[in-house]
């Protein structure tokens, strides 16, 4: 109840609001406007959870335009809301530097929307969210840092003054987010662990995470994300493991029912899957087989569930 209190205190002081939206939606963070800066989200939601997130803005400011849009990444699931946005309040757009030339250009395999397999409706982009620089939300001064790992070109946000960080997927309460550049190269967890030295570093009072619920003990989730990397670290193709079920479980979040033929064609052709299948040493022939043992690896757990021919999440009519 004290944490609970604390959190409550800090974003009033802060005049910020959390929409805790779930998994396929990343969290929303929304500022208030004040005498010198606009009205501000930070991270979006995915796309087809658009209408709701316009909903919620409208609600919390009412009459107040909403004139600012920040991201921490670029992946579907922060960003899916921006295109909608801009068309209701034609809100300034600030990413990442590094990802934002590819946003300009709208580079859909560079920014993951096609390797993944994921939908993203079109956005514009108008400034670079620098990192080393400062951001003014609200009344207060906000720290931009580089936080790779999860993704390459991530930021996270801190407020020296309050104690309060926005991490991003960079670190969750009890979960850990894919590394996707680890699918590729296996080198790329250091960078996972450098951004939770940076978080260890700045030791945060509360953590704002894409997703989930925001939290005060922070050294406890470090720790256990660190442990989960260094498990993967020793054992990469658990993370491959890992990464192949939260994949598909993301979609059928977006789709609610499939055929087994619809998922079985979709993981096997997906590049993401396509390059876990090499990365295993499968030939390109095995992919539907892998596809298989994904599905059946989630049907066997209950996290999905058959009817027929129809795969449904738990609870979902076939």
């Amino acid at each position: 109840m004290e944490s609970a209190a604390f959190v409550r205190s800090a974003f009033e002081q802060l005049g910020l609001q959390l929409f805790e939206r779930g998994w396929l939606s990343s969290n929303n963070v929304l500022f208030r406007a004040s005498r010198s800066t606009p009205a501000t989200i930070v991270d979006t939601g995915y796309g087809s959870h658009e209408a709701q997130t316009q909903a919620l803005v409208q609600e919390a400011l009412g009459d107040v335009a909403l004139e600012r849009i920040v991201n921490t990444h670029l992946h579907s699931d922060h960003v899916g809301g921006n295109a909608g946005l801009q068309t209701r309040w034609g809100c300034e757009t600030l990413v990442p530097e590094p990802s934002f030339d590819l946003a300009r250009r709208w580079d859909e395999t560079r920014l993951s929307y096609e390797h993944t397999g994921q939908t993203c409706p079109r956005f514009k982009v108008d400034s670079p969210l620098e990192a080393g620089g400062v951001l003014r939300l609200g009344d207060y001064r906000w720290k931009v840092a580089t936080a790779p790992g999860h993704d390459p070109d991530a930021v996270l946000l801190y407020q020296p003054d309050s104690g309060v960080a926005l991490t991003g997927d960079a670190l969750w309460e009890r979960r850990l987010a894919i590394v996707f550049p680890a699918l590729e190269d296996d080198r790329a967890f250091d960078d996972a662990l450098s951004a939770l030295d940076l978080v260890e570093r700045l030791a945060p009072r509360v953590v704002i995470p894409g997703h989930g619920r925001a939290f005060t003990d922070v050294a406890g989730a470090v720790q256990r994300s660190r442990q989960r990397l260094h498990q993967f670290i020793r054992q990469p193709e658990r993370h491959l493991d890992y990464a192949e079920r939260a994949l598909l479980m993301f979609h059928m979040l977006e789709h609610r029912r499939r055929t087994v033929s619809e998922l079985l064609t979709w993981l096997a052709s997906t590049p993401v899957f396509v390059r876990i299948v090499a990365r295993r040493g499968l030939g390109a022939g095995e992919a539907e087989i892998n596809a298989r043992r994904v599905v059946d690896s989630l049907l066997a757990g209950g996290q999905l569930q058959r009817h027929g021919e129809w795969v449904t999440l738990p609870g979902s009519p076939g």
